[in-house]
């Protein structure tokens, strides 16, 4: 039987006293491709940023590769890495923000990687590598920042709306890029989307939230 990479139990998370999430049980496996639907307001974000260790939840077991662990972590952090709608880029060129990860982690070959993760998401490193955050269009930041989770080869990739309000040929590159990590190094992914069409194509299951609870699971 394969060990889930993250699993979730007894989760609960609250907002000014009022529940915002209940999930009893949540396994994701390795590899595994899981969306998320339901409407604003429903928990996805929320679930994202748990799953993200970003959030420690008010009750429940949040559980890495079989061993139950605090959400924040920082071995456990470090495998996990989330995609915002807005992400935020540092004020530096394309080439310092995709290698900070990798800089900080001590890695080598960081040139080649930050090239090989920039064509990832379709942006032609001579042209991107000094262009400064300022210079992008929005379809442009998300995917450098996208190419800044990639770099590190996450376990864990967690997308919230990844592609909303961007244009079709940014969205199309965002998800290539996404389910390369997949399948090139057996990633798992979680997306929050509203784009449903996408979702079924490529999501192994669909969970369906509602105020906060898992209304059903397809």
């Amino acid at each position: 039987m394969t060990t889930p990479l993250v699993s979730l139990k007894n989760i609960r998370q609250r907002h000014a006293g009022r529940s915002v999430l209940c999930v009893d049980s949540l396994d994701i496996d390795p590899g595994a491709i899981i969306g998320l639907a339901g409407p604003n307001g429903s928990g996805k974000s929320t679930l994202l940023r748990i799953l993200a260790c970003l959030d420690a939840p008010a009750e429940g077991e949040f559980i890495f590769l079989g061993r139950p662990t605090t959400p924040k972590f920082d071995a456990v952090h470090r495998h996990i890495t989330l995609l915002v709608q807005e992400p935020y880029l540092l004020k530096r060129s394309v080439y310092a923000n995709v290698a900070y990860g990798l800089k900080i982690r001590g890695k080598n070959d960081i040139p080649a990687k930050v090239d090989c993760a920039l064509e990832t998401v379709g942006l032609n490193p001579d042209a991107f590598r000094k262009r400064q955050w300022y210079e992008l269009s929005g379809g442009e930041v998300q995917r450098v920042a996208l190419a800044a989770r990639l770099v590190l080869k996450p376990k864990l990739l967690l997308m919230d709306e990844p592609t909303a309000s961007l244009d079709e040929k940014s969205a199309v590159l965002i998800r290539q890029a996404a389910l390369s990590a997949r399948d090139e190094y057996g990633a798992s992914l979680v997306i929050a989307s509203h784009d449903m069409a996408w979702l079924k194509a490529v999501a192994d299951t669909i969970i369906h939230l509602e105020d906060g609870i898992i209304k059903n699971i397809d």
